[in-house]
């Protein structure tokens, strides 16, 4: 099962949005989405400060940023999860 993170920090409404967006998505394939608080890390908030939401699977680097709609991420999911 692949690991799918949503880089995000607490309060961040454009990142609940993309929950809205992803939690249908996700629950009809076979991927664990982990969110990761980028608070935690400098290094991360210097590469996703000024753009959370953001997806990015554990094992490419293919990111999908914010803004996106329900079409996009379906399509972001469908090419890198490798699941047809």
């Amino acid at each position: 099962m692949k690991t799918l993170y949503l880089y995000t920090t607490p309060g961040c409404h454009l990142c609940e949005l993309a929950w809205d967006i992803l939690a249908p998505l996700v629950s009809c394939l076979p991927l664990r989405m982990e969110e990761v608080d980028i608070a935690e890390s400098d290094e991360l908030i210097e590469q996703y400060g000024i753009r959370i939401p953001v997806l990015k699977f554990a094992d490419d680097k293919a990111e999908l940023g914010w803004p996106f709609d329900t079409a996009q991420a379906s399509l972001f999911l469908q090419k890198y999860s490798d699941v047809n």
